[in-house]
Parts: structure tokens; C-alpha cells; sequence
């Protein structure tokens, strides 16, 4: 038997009385009043698990009751009850925050149906709460003051609630996109499910297929057996698919398709498979350019972003900087035994000053290595190494030194030939790689290179967003 508390304000004995009944046959424990001065009264000693409000009383509206619940305790589920059923008024009572909203006279059975899922969506709202707490404790660097990362936190609690809305995450590199999927879904209804992801530029493309959709034995030459895809092994809770604008048009028309029937077919399969789960997916490229141009299908993009949710890169937050360094600085500390404890005020000023074209991703990594392989409890400029960077990262670009190469006058002990072609390859990369926010695809195909041997030359070079060579190195030629 139940023990919920469940408060009912209504000026009709008859209503109040029948109401009551219904309820308490259930085991759930009532509370009738007639007003909504006695409901003030009430609300102030204990605040119920649900409350079933008359829209008109003697003394006020049930509206004004629900705000006021909802402003002191928002996962009290509240259902209005009316005879006039307007649905000006039953609009304006959701908005405000009301579970339902009722038309006199009901049945025994639709009300106790009714308190039933307004008592499970109670509950749900209390664990999401929970399951809130928990992941931001977890990805605490995910943390901010700045309004745009705060609209973000609130899309994302908000888009949770939605069991199968999809989710379009944008933003530069490193700005943490994986970490608001991985919230959303620890946030929702799913987050005992799996939670599966596949970054869609880093397998090759005729590859990516067989991945997402699994193949069956003998679909093609290697296929010596039957294999799951990620959509499977994503049933019931969540796939994420990051860098999404990598994604072939062939595949966008299969992706398009489960997202409209819920069922696809493996590779080399003819049975339908049905799914139920939530589509993440992001991005660092412009798709709403991508699909202008015919890069990518407009009708899956308007199916992928349902709700768009935007990333903020590090450089417009600048008052996040100082408390991810500490917080960082703090954690690889504490990994490392290391015994740095504070930040001096020049080294503050030098992390404020940079650009941060890795974003969070590179203040990250760059607090790993600092903290590893320097030494000493207030950490200094001289142990960052990121004079230099920030340098070479402030306007021009280093790609602008192209033109620089070629119009420095030859020094009378000459160049080597391969060293001038070596400093323009890495200067023409660098230039490219900034254009595309350090995305190797996109990079590729602007260079016309094989991603294969992009990967080598940045390698050859040091070339990463995180990496002084990709500045210093280009600065000394």
C-alpha cells in the first residue's frame, strides 16, 4: 500500500469528499481543504507529494497555488481540476508547471490512474536530480559561472527529460561536447542502459557501416561470422556519434531511417531490427553550411537537431580559466604526488592571456604534463612553457607565415632545400588545421592528402593543438 501524501483543495464538499475516498481506498494518505488561505496554511508545516487543486476557490485560483509550490518545492506533481476545461487556462497551467490538468466530473478509475503517473513522474524528477548531482561531482571541471555554459547545463536538464529526443551538440574541438552527451544520458530515464559511442571520423568510412548496423556471416570477404553493431548494443539507452558531418551520404540515409521507423537491417541482412534508444550526436563543422552546399542531408539534419545544444569555446569564458586550472593543477597533484599548491599571479596572468585553441581539452592536458614533469608548490610561467605559444597564437595566425618563407631574404650561408620545404609543409598544415579547428578529416580534404598520411606529417612535425612545436617550431624557421 501506498504512503504518499496527497494534499486535495476544493471549496465542494461532494468533490472533496469523493476525491478523499478514492484516494485513501488506495492507501495514500489525504488532506482535504475547502480554501486557499488554509492551503497556505498547510503548505507552510508540510509540503505533500502531490496536490489535486480546484482551479477556482473562494479566495484565489488553484494557479496561484501551483506556482507557489512550485517556486518553494518544483518535483511536487500537481493536477489541476476544473469545470469550465479552457484551454487558454489548461496551457497556461503546464506552462507554470502543473502534471495535468483535469476536466470535472472523472472517474474512479482515471483519477487514481492519473495520481499513479503524476507520483512516478515525482519520482523521476527526485532522481534526476540525484543522477544531476552525481555526474557534475564526477565531471566537476564541467563546472562554470558563464551564462552561455549555464544555458547549456539547463538544455541538457531539461532535454534528459525526453526519452528519445534527439540531441545536436556544436562546438570547437575540446570543448567538452562527449562530457554534455554522457550528462544528458546520466540525467534521463536511460542512465542504467548502455551508453555507446563512436566517434565517426576516426574509422574509415567503408568501415563505419558494418560498426553502427553489425553484419551478418558472409556479407562480405571478412566476414567469417555474425556481428552486433552499435545501434544493438545501444538498445534500450544511448548512442552518441561524434563528428557526425564525417558521416557518408550513403550511411546518413540509413541513420535517417532509423530515426523515423526505429528498425534498421544489418549489413548483408534482410530482417528488420527494431531499437529504442536516444541519438546523440556532434559536431566542430558548420552543418547548417554542410547542408547548403550538399555536404549533408537537410532532412537529417532537422531530425538530428531536434534540440541543438551549443558548446562555448574556453576564450568566451574566460572566467572559468583560472578555476579549471586550479581544479586541474589539483587533481593531477593529488594523481601524481606532486606538491604544487597554488597558482603565482604571473603564471594566472599567462593562462588568461592565451587563447586556448584546444580549449579545455588543452588546459587539461597541458596541467598532466606541467604537473608531471615539473617540480615545486606554486607553479610559475617558467613551468608552463607557454610564453612562447601565446605568442605565436595571437594575430597574424601562423599560417601567415607562408608568405613570410617566401619573401625573407636567403642568408649568405644559404637554406637547405628540404629544410624550406620541411618549415612551409608544417607552416601550410598548421594554417589548415586552424581553418578547420584541428579536424584531420576536414584537413585532409582541404590538403587533398590521405587522412593516413596527414596523421604522419602531423606526427613528423608535433603538430597538435595542445603542443608548443606546433608554434615554436614554425616561430624558428
Amino acid at each position: 500500500m501506498s504512503k504518499a501524501n496527497i494534499l486535495v483543495v476544493d471549496d465542494q464538499d461532494s468533490i472533496r469528499h469523493f476525491v478523499s475516498k478514492a484516494l485513501e481506498d488506495e492507501g495514500y494518505q489525504v488532506q482535504t481543504i475547502a480554501s486557499v488561505r488554509e492551503a497556505r496554511q498547510a503548505l507552510e508545516k508540510d509540503m505533500p507529494d502531490l496536490a489535486l487543486l480546484d482551479l477556482k476557490l473562494p479566495d484565489g485560483t488553484g494557479l496561484e497555488l501551483l506556482r507557489e509550490i512550485k517556486r518553494v518545492q518544483p518535483e511536487v506533481a500537481v493536477i489541476l481540476m476544473t469545470a469550465f476545461g479552457e484551454l487558454e487556462t489548461a496551457v497556461e497551467a503546464m506552462s507554470a508547471g502543473a502534471f495535468w490538468f483535469v476536466k470535472k466530473p472523472f472517474q474512479n478509475e482515471e483519477l487514481i490512474a492519473l495520481v499513479q503517473r503524476g507520483l512516478e513522474s515525482q519520482k523521476l524528477w527526485i532522481e534526476l536530480r540525484r543522477l544531476r548531482h552525481q555526474a557534475f561531482a564526477d565531471e566537476d571541471f564541467l563546472h562554470s559561472s558563464s551564462p552561455s555554459m549555464q544555458e547549456a547545463y539547463a538544455i541538457a536538464e531539461q532535454v534528459a527529460r525526453g526519452d528519445t529526443t534527439s540531441v545536436l551538440i556544436e562546438g570547437e574541438s575540446g570543448t567538452g561536447k562527449e562530457y554534455f552527451a554522457n550528462l544528458i544520458h546520466r540525467m534521463s530515464s536511460r542512465h542504467d542502459k548502455p551508453f555507446v559511442e563512436i566517434n565517426c571520423a576516426a574509422i574509415p568510412r567503408e568501415l563505419l557501416e558494418s560498426e553502427l548496423f553489425g553484419h551478418e556471416k558472409g556479407a562480405f570477404t571478412d566476414a567469417r561470422m555474425q556481428k552486433l553493431g552499435l545501434m544493438e548494443l545501444a538498445n534500450g539507452g544511448t548512442l552518441f556519434l561524434d563528428e557526425i558531418g564525417e558521416m557518408s551520404p550513403m550511411l546518413q540515409v540509413k541513420l535517417l531511417r532509423v530515426l523515423e521507423r526505429r528498425t534498421f537491417k544489418r549489413v548483408g541482412g534482410t530482417k528488420d531490427i527494431t531499437v529504442n534508444l536516444r541519438v546523440i550526436s556532434a559536431t566542430n563543422q558548420d552543418l547548417e553550411r554542410m547542408v547548403k552546399e550538399g555536404g549533408f542531408r537537410e532532412d537529417l539534419y532537422y531530425r538530428l537537431k531536434v534540440v541543438p545544444l551549443w558548446v562555448p569555446p574556453l576564450r568566451d569564458r574566460r572566467d572559468d580559466i583560472l578555476p579549471l586550472a586550479r581544479l586541474f593543477m589539483e587533481r593531477f597533484s593529488k594523481q601524481f604526488k606532486k606538491p604544487f599548491r597554488d597558482i603565482a599571479p604571473t603564471a594566472a596572468r599567462v593562462l588568461l592571456e592565451y587563447p586556448w585553441p584546444g580549449n579545455i581539452r588543452e588546459l587539461r592536458n597541458l596541467f598532466e604534463r606541467t604537473v608531471l614533469l615539473e617540480n615545486g608548490e606554486l607553479l610559475e610561467p617558467h613551468h608552463l612553457k607557454l610564453s612562447s605559444r601565446a605568442r605565436a597564437a595571437a594575430e597574424p595566425t601562423p599560417g601567415q607565415r607562408i608568405d613570410e618563407y617566401l619573401t625573407t631574404p636567403v642568408p649568405e650561408v644559404g637554406i637547405p632545400f628540404e629544410t624550406l620545404v620541411e618549415n612551409l609543409e608544417r607552416a601550410l598544415i598548421l594554417k589548415v588545421s586552424y581553418a578547420t579547428n584541428w579536424n584531420q578529416s576536414r584537413t585532409a580534404e582541404l590538403l587533398q592528402l590521405k587522412r593516413d598520411k596527414l596523421r604522419y606529417r602531423m606526427k613528423l612535425f608535433q603538430l597538435e593543438p595542445e603542443s608548443p612545436n606546433a608554434h615554436d617550431r614554425t616561430q624558428a624557421a
